[in-house]
Formats: structure tokens, sequence, C-alpha cells
């Protein structure tokens, strides 16, 4: 099913003329409106008006959230603020926060991107979203909400957190989809137990997850415990929020909405681009925002692009989910190592829960990572060569993927946090 078959089904010659042209036109707004941009290029001696190509975008300087931070509250939207009719923000935990503005032709584009990911998921106007992402400056929230009301379907707008409260509302209220992080459903499912509710006897049928990576094995889990259908979907509120992509029922990569961002995969070391199909770092330039569009951004989220056609007869390129952060990569011994390629391994190990948590330490001048792994209550049951055993298996299964040794401690279930949003997996004591 799709909400906008022409331009999602869109041949690619015809889609990459709609891009030179959007691209054309938002280069030389930003390179008027915005003293950033403006200022950038005439450093650069760059002339939006004579763009002939794509491939002449990789003359064009980058966007960080650094600029954003440097710019705040206002200084990089391109329309006058009397003309912005939605503020988003980041928290700003790790530093001045990020603010990013919409027009009102934007929050009619954002609802309608937002939609495309809903009906290629299989939601329909007949569903009824659970909306258990948190509301207010997060962009997740309203994201979803907008996008699931244009297309006609009933919301809830629960809010993050009151998980009881949650599943009394799936039964009361019939839900059909939830969208919240992938983390956060595997709570609900471990609540449900708790609370002696049966999965098949809800209404739910779909999942839409997304605000942090998440394996294959996680979405099997999720579809096990659930009943549902799981698919991914991706966005980051400096471009705009949820709906950037989104996977169809396929779920074979998430289709990347590139009528409205022209995608780049680069080395970010280098920040040359990658061979086709290998991993790189998402760079992203909007070509329709009118509040606040940027050129660039520079994501840190890693993934690769797929080019062949997907199935489901959409035309635009997909993107593998993503593998990690470039900044939030761990650098165990010189290895690099990612959270997901460890949830990856657990998943495939019989008796390990689907939570974990890595303590990285420094002993004697040497990196030291444990990985806390919880395990079935039958486990420390067994004898204790069986834990040994399976101490063992993990060791050897995550050295053979990482390339480096690590630390197992098993726990028992229940015992490590859960989380409402974005799971916190990482405790880097390194740096304290």
């Amino acid at each position: 099913m799709y909400w906008q078959k022409d331009q999602e089904c869109l041949p690619r010659p015809e889609l990459t003329s709609l891009q030179l042209e959007r691209l054309t036109n938002t280069l030389k707004r930003v390179g008027t409106n915005v003293p950033f941009y403006r200022n950038k290029f005439n450093e650069l001696k760059l002339h939006p008006e004579c763009i002939t190509s794509l491939e002449e975008l990789r003359s064009y300087p980058f966007t960080t959230k650094q600029d954003l931070r440097d710019n705040y509250p206002y200084g990089l939207f391109a329309v006058p603020l009397r003309d912005v009719v939605r503020v988003h923000s980041s928290s700003g935990t790790t530093g001045t926060a990020t603010v990013v503005g919409y027009s009102r032709n934007d929050i009619v584009t954002w609802s309608d991107m937002v939609a495309r990911i809903l009906c290629s998921a299989g939601v329909t106007p007949d569903d009824v979203i659970q909306i258990a992402f948190g509301y207010g400056l997060f962009t997740g929230g309203f994201g979803l909400h907008y996008g699931a009301e244009r297309l006609g379907a009933s919301v809830i707008p629960i809010s993050s957190g009151n998980t009881k409260r949650q599943i009394q509302i799936m039964q009361d209220f019939k839900t059909t989809a939830l969208v919240c992080t992938p983390s956060y459903a595997l709570k609900m499912a471990d609540v449900m137990m708790d609370m002696g509710v049966n999965p098949n006897g809800l209404s739910l049928r779909y999942g839409l997850f997304g605000a942090e990576p998440w394996s294959e094995g996680m979405r099997q889990e999720i579809n096990e415990r659930l009943g549902i259908q799981a698919t991914d979907n991706y966005g980051l509120s400096e471009v705009m929020g949820p709906g950037v992509a989104g996977e169809c029922q396929e779920c074979n990569g998430l289709h990347i909405n590139e009528d409205h961002f022209l995608v780049e995969v680069l080395n970010p070391d280098t920040l040359e681009p990658v061979a086709p199909g290998e991993v790189g770092e998402l760079v992203l330039t909007t070509l329709t925002k009118e509040a606040f569009p940027v050129i660039r951004y520079r994501t840190r989220d890693l993934t690769r692009l797929i080019p062949e056609p997907c199935p489901c007869g959409r035309t635009f390129v997909r993107m593998s989910r993503m593998l990690g952060r470039s900044d939030d990569m761990l650098i165990i011994k010189g290895v690099n190592v990612f959270p997901m390629q460890i949830e990856a391994v657990l998943f495939e190990i019989e008796g390990t829960e689907p939570h974990y948590r890595l303590i990285v330490e420094r002993e004697n001048n040497e990196d030291k990572l444990t990985v806390m792994v919880e395990v079935v209550e039958s486990i420390f049951f067994d004898e204790m060569k069986k834990q040994r055993a399976l101490v063992e298996t993990i060791k050897k299964r995550l050295a053979t993927e990482l390339g480096v040794g690590v630390e197992i401690k098993l726990v028992e279930e229940r015992s490590l946090e859960r989380f409402n949003g974005k799971a916190a997996r990482v405790i880097d004591k390194r740096q304290l």
C-alpha cells in the first residue's frame, strides 16, 4: 500500500531531475537567507545558481551538530520567525540544545512523509495507533502523531512511561499499532507477562519502532512475544524528525524519502564516498524544508545503501538498519566495537535474554570490556559447570565477532534497568 504512489514509485531519471531542481533552489535560498551558509559559500567561492549535477554537492561544506549549537537558537532559520509555526529542540544534555523550526508547509510535508512510513508498514486509516514516544520538544511523538492523523488513523497520544496503563489502554481501546522504541516494546512484553496478559488476546498487529539501533534478533524477539510485525523507521530532529526513512513490509531495508532528502554515505575519517554497499556515515541534505534547511548534515549514524530494487515497487534507495553511531563507537584495545554487534551475537545464544549492559574500564593501562548478560532463571539452578560453559560460549562467540576478548557476567532476569525511551547500554568508566 502507498500513500503517494506517484512520488514513491518515481522513475529514477525523473527523481534525479527533481532532486537537482530542489537542491538548486535550496542552496540558493540558504545562500541568501542564512548568514552561516552565505559566509561559507562566499569563502569557498561557491555559486548555487551554477550547479548542474548532484555530484557537485560534494564541493559544498558539511553541517555538524556543533554548527547548530553555535547558531542557537534561531541563527540557521531560513525564514522570519513569524513564518515558523512549530519549534522543536534536543534535550541539550550533552551541551547547548539544538533548535529546529517548521513552517506551515513543513508540517504538511512532514505529516505526508510519516504517513508514507506508516502505509509502507501496513497501517491503514482503519487502525488505532498508540504512540508511546514522549511528547514535548522531542520530535518523535508529534511527528508520528501528525503523520498518523494525516493517514486518517485513530491516534492514542499516551506518551511514554506508566507501562501498566499502556497495556490497559491497549486492551480497552483495541490498539492495533504500537509506536515506541524497540527496547520499550520488550519492556512492555515483560510487564504483560507479570500482569498475566496474553498478547495474543490483544488487537495488536503492527509495531513501528525507532529512535535507537536494534538488531534483527531483537525484531524476531518482539514479533514472537507481542505477536506483531515490527518495522524499523528512521529520523533525526536536526533534519526533520521521524519520516526520513522506513521499512516496507518486506523488511529488507529502510526506504529513504529521496524526493525530500539527498543522501550520501561517506567514510567518517576521510569524508570520501564509500564503495557501493559499504558501511559509512549517513550525510543528509534537505530538499524541501522551508524554515530549517540543512546542507550535508553529518548524522554520525552508520549504515549502508541497498541499491537493488525492492519487491514492494518503491523506487527510493534503501539503507540498512543502523549499525550504530560513529561517535558512540567503543574502541577496545584499538578495535572498533559497536553494541549492535554484541546484541546480534547474544540473540543467537540459547538461554540469554534480550537485555545487556556494557561496562568499559581501564586496568593496568589496558581496556577491559565486561558484558553483563541477563539469562533465563533456570541457568542459576543448573550446575556451576553449565554456567561456566555458557560463559565460555558467549566469550568465544563475541571474540570471533569483535576481534577482541571480553569478560562475561551472567545476571538474573529483570536485574538490569529497563528504559522507557532510548536504552543506555554502555557505561564507560574510562571517562570518569
